[in-house]
């Protein structure tokens, strides 16, 4: 896989701003849905698929209001118009949950081949863990109701592992673990966003298939820090580079840049030789 030419034309981004970009088009078609980012760069996805390819797309405040105009995550936003709807409190954000009207973006601590999540703990048994984490929370019920993304900012085998995540967190296109009365169809996992490239589950019988590489990055890299197999496309596209417009947008979403901050080293969108 060559690296792409760049040339003055072309605006320079950071990876951070790249994958905010890709994972952005995880919520383009879903109409008129609650989007929940959990993290800076995940929030920043959902808030500039608002501002471009979806409209129709909702967000609170991370509070308890719903939002016409997606606030900033950092500094102030530009202008300070932020529209408030209505009030969205607890019983209402389970309500839409429950009616499968949400799609959320999360990072998991590990991911295994059906898409299974873990959150929650850590090696040894699940009495007595090596490490002990948040618990399960609300993935449980989140991944059998409504749409889900996973946003990776380290790709590695310790997230993507072999065999099934040391605690089931979430459900996956897992037959042996579909609860009564679902089938495989029912599960609804989008987009997988990396440091590396995008997957999707898009693969034979729900198999994790890559979707395109980032800038520079070699497919063999990919796959050494994958501990489960990918299906590949015969044509594997690089992912395409934020435009101007959405930089622009990015900065206004976040004035503080604190998108500088959640990867190491913050490094440049187009990988060197």
């Amino acid at each position: 896989m060559s690296t792409p030419q760049t040339n003055a034309a072309q605006p320079q981004y950071t990876l951070a701003e790249l994958m905010v970009v890709a994972a952005a088009r995880a919520f383009s078609h879903d109409g008129e849905v609650l989007a929940t980012g959990i993290g800076a760069l995940p929030r920043l996805a959902a808030s500039l698929a608002m501002l471009t390819d979806n409209p129709e797309l909702m967000m609170t405040d991370s509070q308890a209001w719903l939002l016409s105009t997606p606030n900033a995550i950092s500094g102030r936003a530009a202008g300070d118009a932020q529209a408030q709807e209505c009030w969205m409190g607890f019983s209402r954000i389970f309500d839409n949950v429950w009616s499968g009207r949400r799609h959320a973006m999360v990072g998991p601590t590990q991911i295994d081949r059906f898409g299974q999540a873990n959150i929650s703990a850590l090696g040894g048994s699940y009495q007595q863990p090596k490490i002990q984490m948040l618990g399960v929370r609300g993935f449980p019920g989140n991944s059998i109701s409504h749409a889900n993304s996973f946003f990776v900012p380290a790709h590695s085998k310790r997230v993507f592992v072999d065999g099934e995540c040391d605690v089931v967190s979430s459900i996956g296109y897992n037959p042996a673990r579909l609860p009564k009365g679902y089938s495989l169809d029912e599960i609804d996992i989008r987009l997988i966003i990396t440091n590396l490239c995008v997957m999707d589950f898009g693969g034979d019988n729900h198999a994790v298939r890559l979707v395109s590489l980032h800038p520079g990055v070699g497919l063999q890299e990919v796959l050494d820090n994958t501990g489960f197999a990918l299906q590949v496309p015969e044509l594997l596209p690089v992912t395409a580079a934020p435009s101007a417009e959405q930089l622009r947008l990015i900065a206004e979403l976040d004035p503080g840049n604190l998108r500088s901050r959640q990867l190491k080293d913050n490094p440049p969108g187009v990988r060197a030789a």
